[in-house]
């Protein structure tokens, strides 16, 4: 029987070394269902908590849409544009216009400071543009910021029109001592603005003595659209304008007949000395994480034609108007909820960059920066840039959003201004609006009050103050 029992022993031996195997090695199967348990578990408590704004986010929307605050942001956007007008960097304007929200925002009960930049300053003076031949005609122009003047007599040549760079490279002989003209089509703008910020290098480069540029617009009635230009070193510097959509059209159909173009181009355009100018910044401390902060943004300064409305007074005016709606409902977040109206995006986001770098060694502080720099139309979705999981968490907050239909998360949140911050990793979000009228007006003298809708404005305001009060109130930060 001895045997036997030997059988026994090795037969329980094995018995125990299997079920040690079964217990520390679950099969694949089984750690995915796990993970999937526990990624459920996590999505179910965010989902849970951010669900329990609802009741808030309804008073938001509520006070913004059909409240005592309806149709204020309008107003206030109203009152400040017609008092103050554009407001183009380096100007008096533009001071002046700080100065105002500065005193608004104080007035309403804000916690308000003002943080000093260095900023460019530069100035169109008078300028005109006239075709001599084949026959007079007198050109709408808007000079590009940071070009250099004319000669005092200013510069009369003849004309080479292109409609690319490769055909100004492959006419690059033609180009000696004449005055290029872009009629390039408008494919959208973030590829057709290249036209508008090197035309004048690229021309200068084959010996051109000027650039007119095409206006960076799919729409026009005659109306020319200005913007920030930017020389190469090492190139010469040659003056630089933009025209109107038809008159580009019109000289290209004159050369393409074979005639000669002849054109006198006056402008007085210079720069001066940067200046001092100021971020505006607008705070709800937080009650338990106050250096903790959510920012909402855009950006005070204008080009000097038109009123600076749409762009971006909209975009500044809904950042103020999302702290009112919060302290108006007397609303407390965790963390700090921030406004900042930028200076001097038009030039580059000038202001925005200093500022990320005086507060960039905080940047593990700042949980969520956000942009509207695309009008204030109708909201349509919010635009995110962040982490998978920090995604889970913001597709849950524009659920809220509901009432106001602004339920999608779209990729790819947007803005020069708080581009820097998403480069190193903090989560950023923009406004989508329904946008297709944008560049209509942009950078030109329509770029008014009429552009604006104070329905749409509530709607955003309301959208801007759900989504910047419940991430500034969850448990946690968004997700790295």
């Amino acid at each position: 029987m001895a045997w036997v029992w030997r059988l026994l022993f090795i037969f329980m031996m094995l018995w125990t070394v299997c079920q040690s195997h079964l217990h520390f090695a679950p099969s694949s199967r089984e750690t995915s269902a796990a993970a999937a348990a526990s990624n459920k578990t996590v999505k179910t408590g965010i989902a849970a908590e951010v669900a329990g704004y609802t009741d808030v986010a309804k008073r938001i929307i509520d006070l913004a849409v059909f409240g005592a605050a309806r149709n204020r942001s309008y107003t206030r956007l109203a009152d400040f544009t017609d008092t103050i007008g554009t407001r183009v960097s380096g100007s008096n304007n533009l001071d002046m216009g700080i100065k105002y929200m500065y005193n608004a925002m104080v007035k309403d009960g804000l916690d308000v400071h003002l943080e000093p930049v260095k900023i460019p300053h530069w100035v169109r003076g008078k300028e005109s543009a006239q075709m001599l031949l084949p026959r007079t005609k007198s050109l709408a122009v808007l000079g590009l910021g940071s070009s250099v003047g004319t000669p005092p007599e200013g510069i009369k040549a003849e004309v080479l029109v292109v409609q690319s760079f490769e055909e100004l490279k492959q006419r690059a002989s033609e180009a000696t001592g004449k005055i290029v003209v872009f009629n390039q089509p408008f494919v959208s703008y973030g590829k057709t603005v290249a036209y508008r910020a090197f035309g004048a290098s690229e021309a200068a480069k084959v010996g051109a003595v000027a650039t007119l540029i095409r206006s960076i617009t799919p729409f026009s009635i005659n109306s020319p659209h200005t913007g920030w230009q930017n020389y190469q070193d090492g190139v010469r510097r040659i003056p630089t304008a933009c025209i109107t959509v038809e008159d580009a059209e019109l000289m290209w159909r004159i050369a393409q007949r074979g005639q000669q173009i002849v054109v006198q181009l006056n402008m007085e355009a210079k720069t001066l000395p940067d200046v001092g100018s100021f971020n505006t910044v607008a705070e709800i401390r937080g009650w338990q994480h106050p250096n903790q902060v959510v920012v909402l943004s855009g950006h005070l300064d204008s080009w000097d034609v038109g009123q600076g409305a749409m762009d971006d007074g909209g975009g500044a005016m809904i950042s103020w108007e999302a702290l009112s709606l919060i302290k108006d409902l007397g609303l407390h977040p965790r963390r700090t909820l921030r406004t900042i109206l930028w200076t001097a995006e038009e030039q580059g986001g000038v202001g925005a960059q200093q500022y990320f770098s005086l507060h960039k060694g905080n940047m593990s502080n700042f949980d969520l920066v956000m942009e509207s720099d695309l009008g204030t139309f109708t909201p349509v979705a919010l635009q995110f840039t962040g982490s998978d999981a920090a995604r889970k968490v913001m597709e849950e907050v524009v659920k809220l959003l509901a009432p106001i239909n602004v339920t999608k998360l779209e990729d790819n949140g947007e803005g020069t201004d708080i581009s820097p911050w998403m480069k190193v990793g903090v989560p950023g979000a923009s406004l989508h609006t329904a946008d297709s009228r944008y560049f209509w007006f942009h950078h030109s003298e329509g770029d008014t009050m009429s552009v604006q809708d104070p329905g749409d404005m509530d709607l955003c305001s309301a959208a801007w103050a759900v989504v910047a009060y419940v991430v500034a109130d969850l448990q946690d930060m968004l997700p790295r």
